[in-house]
């Protein structure tokens, strides 16, 4: 899943480089998923709903990891420990690989965030 994530983000990242001119062939994943996610909105909405999916398919890391992509993307920890009136490093532990975040933490971020791309996600069966 997450390989399968990687080569999405960089191929969608790609296209919306090559239409700012502005892609060096030196860049990094994280620069080029922050570039992709400034200007364009239904990227970020979609990292965010591919966490929230990631969460529901019971892969934590994958969620996890998404959504500091997320976060590192757009608003940056700082930010968002303003806002959630949590620590910048509570939040950073976190969403880290060894993160064991509480349930009710973890969906008061999703909400802010949500609310901030003006989204809300829904959950349906695939019947």
């Amino acid at each position: 899943m997450e390989f399968y994530y990687n080569i999405y983000v960089i191929k969608q990242t790609v296209r919306c480089l090559v239409v700012e001119d502005t892609m060096p062939l030196t860049r990094n994943f994280k620069e080029t998923v922050q570039a992709r996610a400034q200007c364009d909105p239904a990227f970020r909405v979609g990292l965010l709903q591919e966490s929230v999916e990631a969460f529901l398919n019971g892969e934590l890391n994958v969620g996890k990891a998404v959504l500091r992509d997320y976060v590192n993307a757009t608003l940056g920890f700082d930010e968002l420990a303003k806002v959630t009136d949590k620590k910048p490093e509570s939040l950073m532990r976190m969403l880290s690989a060894k993160g064991n975040p509480r349930a009710d933490n973890l969906f008061e971020v999703i909400a802010h965030l949500q609310k901030r791309e003006g989204v809300s996600l829904r959950v349906r069966s695939a019947t």
